[in-house]
């Protein structure tokens, strides 16, 4: 069994290099978000197999596209978000971390749990992309997902209803390659319901992850600018930038990475409480 596992390890870590250094030269991994990519991708792949693989490459192929659509349309909100289109290393645990550590975890213990867990996660993450990339193409100005007061387009917690359909629809993709997956490798009695419920429970943790984004996750303020941003301690203009609300720890990564760390634990829940298995 060990043996097992060192060769899937193996094989799963050079995939993931082979992907990261691919999504390096197209400029949607930094350095650093290489190393990121290898070790979520490495375990994921190596623990999850064709199943897992398939849905790292849907969530990691489809944001990444999304990230580059109408790039040029999207220039002007680099002041409001804390990085820009091309993943670090934070990013890529703050997305990934989670369905990692999920499938490494299925792999040594066999338990589907985990396999759901790491789905959703993904589903998770993939919902705020999309949510994210479309929603600020949207005509409609956003709105606060805490008090539905009218904000500025790109601002943390706001949504608007093209951004809440895409998230659903990123969600349901990996939900679908889960179904898929769940179908050619038997594992819950139920793989239609569960893969439904992994789509909606994406879409839920990506409206938590406006919630965090709109009560306390770190915002600054540029007095230059005088706008708000994610950006600290410099913003785009070059001028320092001071704290207004939130959690000064709390920062875009920390957000995205409760968020699917809520959506794998409401998940696995799901499946007891559903009765699934």
């Amino acid at each position: 069994m060990r043996e097992e596992w060192c060769v899937n390890l193996l094989l799963g870590f050079l995939l993931a290099s082979l992907i990261g250094y691919l999504a390096y030269q197209r400029g949607t991994l930094s350095r650093s978000g290489v190393v990121g990519a290898i070790l979520t991708g490495g375990l994921i792949f190596g623990f999850g197999g064709l199943g897992g693989a398939a849905l790292l490459l849907v969530f990691f192929i489809s944001s990444s596209a999304l990230s580059r659509f109408k790039e040029s349309q999207k220039e002007w909100l680099a002041e409001k978000f804390s990085k820009g289109s091309r993943r670090d290393l934070a990013q890529a645990l703050a997305n990934g971390g989670v369905a990692a550590v999920c499938m490494a975890t299925f792999g040594l213990t066999q338990n589907p749990v985990w396999w759901v867990a790491c789905a959703a996660a993904l589903a998770s993450a993939n919902a705020d992309t999309w949510a994210t990339e479309l929603g600020v193409l949207s005509k409609t100005p956003p709105r606060l997902i805490t008090t539905a007061q009218e904000v500025e387009v790109g601002a943390s917690g706001g949504i608007t209803v093209m951004g809440t359909v895409s998230a659903f629809a990123g969600s349901a993709l990996v939900a679908l390659t889960a179904l898929i997956a769940l179908n050619l490798q038997p594992l819950i009695a139920n793989p239609f319901l569960t893969s439904l419920m992994i789509a909606v429970v994406g879409w839920v943790a990506s409206l938590f992850d406006s919630v965090l984004g709109a009560t306390v996750q770190a915002i600054y303020y540029c007095d230059h600018c005088r706008k708000e941003t994610e950006r600290h301690p410099q913003h785009t203009c070059g001028e320092t930038t001071r704290a207004l609300r939130g959690w000064r720890w709390l920062n875009n990564d920390w957000v995205n990475f409760l968020a699917t760390l809520f959506g794998s634990l409401m998940a696995a829940s799901s499946l007891y409480f559903l009765k699934f298995l």
